[in-house]
């Protein structure tokens, strides 16, 4: 299928696709929970027709495109879910109808720009290799999160592709990042209980002052990012959490911290998981307290296969030009990391800031709004990667 006629094809499906993120948008589900917006994706598949349509888990939808031409099989997945974030944007007429739910990530959009692909690839059926996977996957937004739900289904092993995409405010509008390699961050937590002793503020000698090792505790967590990792090996650690007693003229017993890590590499994620808690250990012990420590492991880092990153960019290019440019490298978490730990796969990010239409906020944000004019963008890519990715 030539640019021209692609770009027509999608033209002609962008009311659709406008239709269907609104209207998920108005019914936003928390992770887990998505019932009304599988049962929704999975209608609307089945209007669109020549789709084979299953039910992977309980809340999320797979349909497969069959070909009529022998080739590969590749996976195009988008995300389902919504947070738990009351909406406050007041210029929509499709704002939330669930309260203190909201799509404030944009994956109405992208659950959206896959049925407008899965409507275009079937328009071209004629034209179209081997199979195309459409994985509408729930539950991203919550460790352990969807994706490792549908890997376990084991539909996905023989697949010789998986593409993904992110629409990303942080990016104006037309524009595309890839990167080989990691793209995102391994993301895990910790949480640490400190055992002290109580006293009268006045008489600190007398206690073990959980407060004050806490805080010596935050502080040499900063040295492992400074001075145990390299600087060329990306690392975070943000105590987020710090939470002691309740009178001013009492030391606690007790102290609570927690918060989160971010890694790339599994060697820097399994030596930070253990120098954590030899911190805490030895300042603890410096001052005759004990601790509970917990390392919890989340989503690992996604990694974009290089060959596969290579065809996916120049495909991009062809069709969009300079539009697509080297994205760096990002230390959120994605549970896209089930389906590139499986297969080769390519994670994209498609820009859908813009300033003038008040789409600036970030992810996350209860006034996030994405520009809707990078629909477009979104589908072409999912369109175009499915129609030269299957080929032998």
């Amino acid at each position: 299928m030539g640019m021209s006629m692609m770009n027509e094809q999608i033209e002609k499906v962008m009311a659709d696709v406008f239709n269907w993120r609104r209207t998920m948008h108005k019914h936003p589900e928390l992770s887990f929970e998505e019932y009304w917006t599988s049962a929704y994706i999975e209608e609307e598949l089945q209007s669109i027709g020549q789709i084979e349509v299953t039910r992977p888990t309980e809340t999320s939808v797979l349909g497969i495109i069959k070909g009529t031409k022998p080739g590969k099989k590749i996976g195009l997945r988008a995300d389902i879910d919504a947070l738990p974030i009351d909406e406050e944007r007041t210029d929509i007429d499709f704002v939330s109808e669930n309260k203190d739910i909201m799509h404030a990530c944009g994956h109405d959009g992208h659950a959206s720009i896959l049925l407008g692909a899965a409507k275009v690839l079937v328009d071209q059926i004629d034209d179209l290799h081997g199979e195309v996977y459409l994985i509408f996957q729930h539950a991203e937004e919550t460790p352990p999160g969807g994706a490792v739900d549908m890997v376990r289904t084991g539909l996905f092993d023989d697949l010789d592709f998986i593409y993904g995409q992110h629409l990303f405010t942080p990016i104006p509008t037309g524009q595309i990042g890839l990167l080989n390699g990691p793209v995102t961050a391994n993301s895990d937590q910790f949480d640490i209980l400190i055992k002290g002793k109580g006293g009268h503020a006045s008489q600190p000698e007398n206690s073990v002052d959980p407060v004050l090792i806490g805080a010596q505790i935050i502080s040499q967590l900063q040295a492992l990012v400074s001075r145990v990792t390299s600087p060329l090996d990306s690392l975070v650690i943000s105590t987020t959490n710090f939470h002691a007693g309740s009178a001013k003229n009492i030391i606690p017993d007790t102290a609570v911290l927690g918060g989160s890590v971010r890694s790339i590499t599994p060697e820097t994620r399994e030596m930070v998981e253990d120098r954590i808690e030899a911190v805490v250990k030895n300042v603890c012990e410096v001052y005759g307290a004990g601790y509970e420590y917990t390392y919890s492991k989340g989503y690992s880092s996604v990694v974009n296969d290089d060959e596969k990153t290579d065809q996916v960019r120049a495909i991009a290019t062809e069709h969009f030009g300079e539009a697509v440019f080297e994205f760096p490298l990002a230390m959120g978490g994605e549970d896209f990391s089930a389906f590139s730990d499986l297969v080769p796969s390519t994670y994209a990010f498609i820009g859908a800031g813009n300033a003038e239409k008040d789409m600036e906020y970030p992810h996350h944000h209860p006034k996030f709004g994405i520009d809707e004019d990078s629909f477009s963008t979104g589908v072409g890519m999912m369109v175009a990667v499915a129609m030269n990715m299957t080929k032998n």
